[in-house]
């Protein structure tokens, strides 16, 4: 006789398990303790086995039932609904633990530590304040592209297009690892090619006619500031290095014989050794400052500890120091200028672009060629340092191409 819902509620727990069988293989088990819980008897394979649907009351009668008839279907077309169980079980349990962001973090440990610092930082923090936050939780093989582009959507719409846009490309790295790595079977950031608008470039303030960079020259000359911030000033125009590279440079990575500043791999954006001729006026610089700061670690230390190099914002202030605005001038500006005024001159392209540390398309030959052009670019610095002398005590301006 099949059960009702007051049988299954005033049934008491006897010394022994209790069954109220129901039909169709399906009975409600109470234990000694009062437990009751919902179970299918069946056979499969020749095999006589047990199914567990749940508990009462969490599991009412007619639930119960239909989980039987569901499982009567499956072994109708000769599946195990004990195994398919298990499976749909495991299948959740996969998803709770390839989900976007724990494959993100999985991607970023392993790749992180071949890139510069403050590009690795970059990356974390544009997905932690971007992207995990809508669909970190979610199971990397159920996300689609409109919900990849409602994240980036809220980005956009803030105004940080350029920001989308790496954030898209992070994501495509992302899910292009998980693919390598069998957690899911689709990308579908390639399916939003194109639905983010383009980005305006945005060029760094820079001075690249000759009498005005002779004027900022002299100004910085004349530099009223600390002798740290003068020779920062002093030092970039003759480097051209990224602010970030120049104000963490290391006494350690200077060599006065062999005329070199190598800035390690870890440090550069491209994540490879960076050489840096030394010129004889940057030479002069360096020893000027070296009795001040040579004996800590830091080339340019922070103005309050000597265990941290200067602010980021040090060089660009003291442009603003000397009347030049951000629209003007900035302290990345300074790689403009020698790009542009280098490329005037006629010195080979390739060594200028090895010299400014651009990426290399060829990943291998990436590997290998921190020094290539090195004789040229020796030349090219010297060059380049005098010509800046030249503008600065304004006179007429030569040629700096080697003959």
């Amino acid at each position: 006789m099949p059960l009702t819902n007051i049988s299954v509620k005033n049934t008491k727990p006897g010394e022994k398990p209790i069954k109220l069988f129901d039909g169709g293989g399906l009975f409600l088990h109470i234990a000694p303790s009062g437990g009751k819980s919902w179970r299918l008897k069946y056979r499969f394979g020749g095999k006589e086995k047990l199914l567990t649907f749940g508990t009462y009351p969490e599991i009412t009668l007619s639930e119960a039932r239909e989980q039987r008839d569901q499982a009567r279907k499956l072994l109708a077309t000769d599946i195990d609904p004990g195994e398919n169980k298990k499976a749909q079980k495991a299948a959740l349990q996969e998803n709770s633990e390839n989900t976007f962001e724990m494959i993100a973090r999985e991607w970023f440990g392993k790749f992180a530590p071949s890139w510069a610092q403050n590009h690795s930082e970059k990356i974390i923090r544009r997905l932690e304040r971007d992207i995990f936050p809508w669909i970190g939780k979610s199971p990397i093989s159920e996300i689609k592209a409109p919900e990849l582009l409602m994240a980036l959507r809220r980005v956009e719409n803030r105004g940080a297009t350029e920001t989308a846009h790496r954030a898209l490309q992070n994501c495509g790295q992302i899910f292009r690892y998980a693919i390598a790595t069998g957690r899911t079977e689709r990308d579908p950031t390639i399916a939003l090619r194109g639905a983010i608008p383009p980005s305006k470039v945005k060029h760094h303030s820079s001075i690249i006619e000759p009498k005005a960079i002779g004027e900022l020259l002299r100004a910085i000359k004349g530099y009223q500031g600390t002798l740290i911030t003068k020779c920062a000033l002093q030092l970039a125009p003759l480097f051209f290095v990224r602010p970030g590279e120049l104000r963490k440079a290391e006494w350690s990575e200077f060599n006065f014989e062999t005329l070199e500043w190598r800035i390690p791999a870890e440090r550069m954006k491209m994540g490879e050794l960076h050489i840096v001729p030394l010129s004889t006026q940057a030479i002069i610089v360096l020893r000027e400052l070296q009795p001040l700061t040579g004996n800590g670690r830091y080339v340019f230390p922070g103005a309050r500890t000597n265990g941290r190099p200067m602010s980021e914002n040090t060089v660009n202030a003291g442009l603003r120091r000397l009347g030049y605005t951000n629209d003007q001038m900035t302290g990345h500006g300074f790689r403009s200028m020698a790009s542009t005024l280098l490329n005037e001159q006629g010195w080979h392209r390739d060594a200028i672009e090895r010299q400014l540390a651009h990426a290399e398309r060829n990943s291998v030959r990436a590997a290998y060629n921190y020094a290539e052009h090195l004789p040229e670019r020796r030349r090219m610095m010297q060059a380049w340092a005098d010509f800046l002398d030249k503008l600065e005590e304004n006179s007429t301006i030569v040629s700096i191409k080697a003959a």
